[in-house]
């Protein structure tokens, strides 16, 4: 590392190194050689990361240092006015101000959502009904969220996830009830930190809910999977 960043310090323009998907990482003389990396950035440098989760490296001392900017899966999200340039001037949908509304509330600005609807709707002809009826069941949307998010998830999450997929609301006793599993509070917080669609409600982290686009294809896929579960845990 000291002599690449010996070389990389020779570089006379500001560029930016982009490590994407660092959550897959797992292995420890990465993280380490990442680190010392970010103590000897050479002053041209940006190290940018993009990852679900936090990484093991030393986010305290640099945010200590004024070094660290975050976002935080919240802050990306279009504004009403930009999923209305998004939805009619990139995505050419000549969409009503009502129709871009309604689909910004109902995927809470997420912008892989907006596209996800979009194309949904360059296929159809009644698309003031499709943004009516849009949710979760949309094949676009479960092809990626069940791709892309349930399917790389632990077992445990997994089950986790389509088990308290039933309830609007979400806190650590309330989702033990629901799985008969203790641990409920701890897995809620993972969520939370790795980006996983999960909402906080509160200032305390006390309660959550998914996502509703989210929550709707857990609930799609909880009944695919074991629909006689489903009542059972309604009625715990």
């Amino acid at each position: 590392m000291t002599g690449l960043i010996n070389e990389i310090s020779a570089i006379e323009n500001d560029f930016a190194l982009i490590l994407d998907d660092y959550h897959a990482i797992d292995a420890e003389p990465i993280h380490s050689a990442v680190a010392f990396l970010l103590d000897h950035l050479p002053p041209r440098m940006h190290l940018v990361i993009a990852t679900r989760s936090d990484p093991p490296l030393p986010l305290a001392r640099l945010r200590g240092r004024g070094e660290l900017t975050k976002l935080r899966a919240g802050d990306p999200r279009f504004t009403p006015g930009e999923a209305a340039a998004f939805l009619n001037e990139v995505m050419e949908l000549d969409l009503s101000a009502a129709d871009v509304a309604a689909l910004e509330t109902r995927t809470e600005g997420w912008i892989v959502g907006l596209q996800l609807a979009a194309l949904s709707m360059q296929e159809r002809e009644d698309v003031p009904g499709f943004i009516r009826a849009f949710a979760g069941d949309d094949r676009y949307v479960v092809d990626y969220l069940v791709e892309e998010v349930l399917q790389r998830q632990p077992e445990n999450v997994r089950s986790f996830l389509l088990e308290t997929s039933i309830l609007d609301r979400l806190s650590g006793p309330l989702c033990d009830a629901v799985t008969g599993r203790e641990g409920g509070k701890g897995l809620l917080e993972a969520l939370e930190r790795g980006n996983l669609f999960v909402v906080p409600l509160d200032d305390k982290r006390g309660w959550f809910r998914y996502h509703h686009l989210f929550a709707d294809v857990l609930r799609a896929y909880a009944m695919n999977e074991r629909p006689d579960q489903v009542p059972i845990r309604h009625r715990r």
